[in-house]
């Protein structure tokens, strides 16, 4: 039975990782995790805000998702952006969630990234048999 998402992974290019710790860490004020010696070696970097942890692979033929991405919960999501902002990153309002503020923007190697915070009570379909009727 699936329980949790252990973490996403996102491809970066060869030679990015302090690019990526300077948007990571810098801008999204999250903090760098070690990786275990024998993936170190391979490149890239881990980072983790609470239980959020998002991996960085580096990928040597790198292409940014443009579609894929992860959904990232904030709080304060007028705020966020404006952090963003203030730190030369486009940020793109999308109002089409209803009972969502969420806007999307890219790290500094072009993949997308969802912010999104619910608004008041937002309700959530707890089961298959709720998603199919």
């Amino acid at each position: 039975m699936l329980a949790a998402i252990d973490h996403v992974q996102l491809a970066a290019p060869p030679g990015s990782e302090d690019l990526l710790r300077g948007y990571y860490v810098g801008v999204l004020g999250m903090t760098e995790i070690r990786k275990p010696p024998v993936l170190a070696a391979r490149g890239g970097c881990w980072f983790q805000a609470g239980t959020v942890r998002l991996h960085m692979g580096i990928e040597k033929d790198f292409r940014p998702a443009k579609k894929a991405h992860p959904g990232l919960r904030v709080t304060g999501a007028e705020a966020f952006a404006a952090r963003l902002q203030s730190h030369n990153a486009e940020v793109i309002w999308d109002d089409d969630l209803p009972g969502h503020r969420r806007f999307y923007s890219e790290d500094p190697v072009g993949n997308r990234l969802e912010f999104l915070e619910p608004l008041g009570s937002v309700e959530r379909l707890g089961s298959v048999e709720q998603l199919e009727s």
